[in-house]
């Protein structure tokens, strides 16, 4: 027994580290791409400026160990050993830090508004962990203060525009100074003629989106895996052949050495060194694909060792040959071996664009389901990874905007300067990385509970060094930085208005909604009729009836026999499981046929077909019945117990597929709220369990024949009369904007049209 016992052991250790290398070779075409193909322009950008290449070569030996300094404080010491240990049930990236922090210390606010939405994470080890001095007073300053949730929820909104951004320049950065590199041995090839080529291999990426990323990428890793090779055994070879004296650049005192000599021109530089580590925050927002521990060993076993051989390689060639600074990096590939190392460059920068198109995929999905983006077509295009999705409308505003980079910025010089002027690393790259770094302190204190003076070395530490160089970027806004700060400040503003004014419609349909009492007595009043079929109400109210559906009894009396109020919720989490997903609750007495579902999606789960939608839902009410009957039978006392205001027509409700289903009360006391939606109206006792369902059950069915009926509010969002300018501009002009040109609610939801009914409504907020 302990042979088997010992060979199962084995075995399930050798699943173990062949998954996790299998996984470690996946990532090289997924998550660095970017920053692998970063030696192309490196140094041609740091001196593009004012810095320049004496006869002594301390000038080189200074960038090289800032190059190297760089690479090992930010990738690898802050990435790889502590960024990737804040993931969010496997997710990363900044979203996925706001979201641990909404749902693990309860900041921001994305905050969950049923009560049940922070069960999902209730066997979280990091709920159990002591609460710290440090950590009350940081809760305490965030609960008294709402002004801070709002800046935070800014700043991370700011990092976020900064990678869409980012999604922008690298496609057309990347694959223009890869063909660029043609130029060395066709010196009379015009500039348009590589614009042109550039672009056709950007539309034809782009092109391929909407088959998916798991058939794009199937050759992306040995590509990178081959480009690895190319510039490591080149960077050696160059070592060796021109001067093997750049290993003692790895010594921090070069540093020191070329501010001492450059001052202020070698401050200024900076924005170039920044391009070594474009990407590294791909290791963090893709961790979702892969798992911590096979990006951990990708990048010390492959990547990090290959990037400082092909940056030592080329700094030797530089001390060696310092007229061929603007085309140094192809220049330094020795004749033998420049076509091929040529045409996987080139390859190897269109891995890179793929990556960042990615990258932005996602994160526009996570925007959109927080509430924080409008909505979007969103197609996952692998049944097996998740997170692997295609957004049409962005993918063609990405090519439209690469393209226009392309002809906008035609020859090398221009758009490399444009990379440094705050295009890619001043406001994109090192701003992420600082939102990183800040989120990190929270996160520290807040969730892992460790000690304040360890947050603060963390931060003082990275932080200084985004410091430092965002500083350096921020010099050259009134350069031409300002193009991408603008683009990424417009993002910002879409995206937290569509979020302030989503928060403000929210917020008039829960003061607005009507109470059960009230539509309770509407029946007699105005004669309902009650017609065949199955009505879903789709609200976004959790208790009361919702405005829109009052509004059209009000004026059209009439509705099916069955009515089922759904509310989705877009959580803070990755992924909800399937016996989490509904939760079913009945309004009213058993006679209405009144029911209310809670539908709850993570930000990475993928949505099914209203079909398929349908037949999950009407099951769960199915199941939710027969328990409602079986233990209405098995109980003989009765209890009495008030019920929450906020749940104010939940009797009683339960997750789909849980065996073991709350308790269900013979009589209820039940909270009723009046017409203005504020006080205790009177208290009713309704009695549900006990009673015989089956009629209930065939009900339902015979309601399921007849066929379904979504209805939908239209609803229009305008500000109040006395409000101020700003608040008008925002929501008339911008929201209202965006409401017009976004994908409707039913389409987004995959409402099918011949069954949809909507409701017009004006709100005023």
């Amino acid at each position: 027994m302990e042979l088997e016992s010992g060979s199962t052991n084995r075995q399930s250790r050798l699943k173990l580290y062949k998954s996790t290398l299998i996984l470690a070779y996946q990532s090289f075409g997924v998550v660095y791409g970017d920053l692998s193909t970063s030696p192309i322009y490196v140094y041609a950008s740091t001196f593009s400026g004012r810095l320049r290449l004496h006869e002594d070569d301390d000038e080189i030996l200074g960038v090289l160990s800032l190059v190297f300094w760089t690479l090992t404080l930010i990738p690898l010491c802050k990435y790889i050993v502590f960024v990737l240990g804040a993931d969010d049930n496997g997710e990363g990236g900044t979203f996925a830090l706001y979201s641990l922090l909404c749902r693990r210390a309860k900041l921001g606010l994305l905050r969950p508004s049923h009560s049940t939405d922070y069960d999902i994470s209730s066997q979280d080890s990091c709920l159990l962990i002591k609460e710290t001095r440090a950590s009350s007073l940081l809760k305490e300053f965030f609960d008294k203060h709402h002004s801070s949730r709002v800046v935070l929820l800014l700043f991370v909104i700011l990092g976020t525009s900064m990678v869409i951004a980012d999604g922008i320049l690298t496609p057309s950065m990347s694959v223009l100074s890869a063909v660029y590199g043609i130029k060395t041995k066709a010196g009379g090839l015009h500039d348009s003629y590589a614009a042109l080529i550039t672009c056709l291999i950007l539309v034809g990426l782009f092109a391929l989106q909407h088959i998916g990323t798991h058939r794009v990428g199937f050759l992306f890793a040995p590509i990178i895996l081959l480009w690895l090779i190319s510039i490591s055994g080149v960077g050696i070879y160059n070592i060796i052949q021109w001067n093997p004296r750049v290993v003692s650049a790895l010594s921090p005192y070069y540093v020191y050495k070329l501010f001492k000599l450059t001052g202020k021109d070698g401050w200024t530089s900076l924005g170039g060194i920044v391009l070594c580590i474009t990407g590294a925050e791909a290791m963090f927002a893709d961790l979702g694909h892969f798992s911590q521990l096979s990006i951990r060993i990708a990048f010390t076993a492959i990547i990090y060792p290959s990037l400082i051989l092909a940056y030592m390689g080329e700094a030797a060639y530089l001390s060696k040959h310092k007229e061929d600074l603007q085309r140094s990096f192809y220049r330094a590939i020795p004749e033998v071996v420049f076509w091929p190392v040529f045409i996987i460059a080139t390859l190897a920068t269109v891995v890179a664009s793929q990556a960042v198109i990615s990258a932005t995929f996602s994160i526009i999905s996570q925007c959109w389901a927080l509430k924080c983006f409008p909505r979007v077509k969103i197609i996952n295009t692998s049944n097996q990874m998740h997170g692997q999705i295609y957004i049409p409308e962005v993918n063609w505003t990405l090519m439209v905007f690469c393209l226009l980079v392309v002809i906008g910025f035609r020859d090398t010089d221009m758009i490399a300067n444009a990379y440094v002027y705050l295009f890619v690393p001043g406001l994109t790259v090192i701003i992420v990385m600082f939102v990183t770094t800040c989120l990190m302190f929270l996160v520290i204190v807040m969730v892992w509970k460790r000690n304040i003076l360890a947050a603060f070395i963390f931060v003082t530490v990275f932080g200084f060094v985004e410091l430092l160089y965002l500083s350096s970027c921020l010099a050259k806004v009134a350069k031409g930085g300002w193009i991408p700060l603008v683009f990424s400040l417009i993002v910002l503003s879409v995206m937290y208005i569509w979020h302030y004014g989503t928060l403000q419609k929210q917020s008039f349909e829960s003061h607005n909604r009507t109470s059960l009492d009230m539509f309770l007595s509407l029946g007699p009043n105005v004669g309902i009729n009650r017609v065949r079929g199955v009505g879903l109400i789709y609200t976004n109210v959790l208790s009361g009836i919702p405005p829109m559906f009052s509004h059209f009894v009000t004026n059209f009396p009439a509705f099916h026999q069955v009515l089922i109020f759904v509310t989705f919720q877009f959580l803070t989490t990755p992924r909800v499981s399937a016996n989490q997903r509904f939760i079913v609750s009945r309004i009213g007495p058993a006679e209405f046929r009144l029911y209310r579902c809670i539908v709850r999606f993570g930000y990475k789960d993928a949505r099914k077909d209203s079909y398929a939608f349908e037949t999950d839902l009407i099951e769960t009410v199915r199941v939710f019945l027969q328990h409602e009957s079986d233990d209405g039978d098995a109980r003989d006392s009765v209890s009495e117990m008030p019920v929450n205001q906020h749940e104010s027509d939940s009797v009683s409700e339960m997750p789909v597929n849980q065996h073991e289903s709350d308790c269900l009360r013979d009589d209820v006391s039940m909270r009723v709220e009046n017409g203005s939606g504020a006080g205790l109206a009177r208290c009713r006792r309704v009695r549900f369990c006990g009673v015989d369902n089956s009629k209930e059950l065939e009900y339902l069915e015979d309601a399921r024949e007849a066929g379904l009926a979504y209805m939908m509010g239209n609803t229009c969002v305008l500000a109040r009369e006395t409000s101020s300018f700003v608040k008008k501009f925002a929501i008339n002009i911008v929201y209202g904007f965006l409401r017009r040109n976004c994908r409707s609610p039913s389409t987004a939801l995959g409402v099918p049209h011949t069954s949809l009914i909507e409701v017009g409504m004006a709100y005023r907020v």
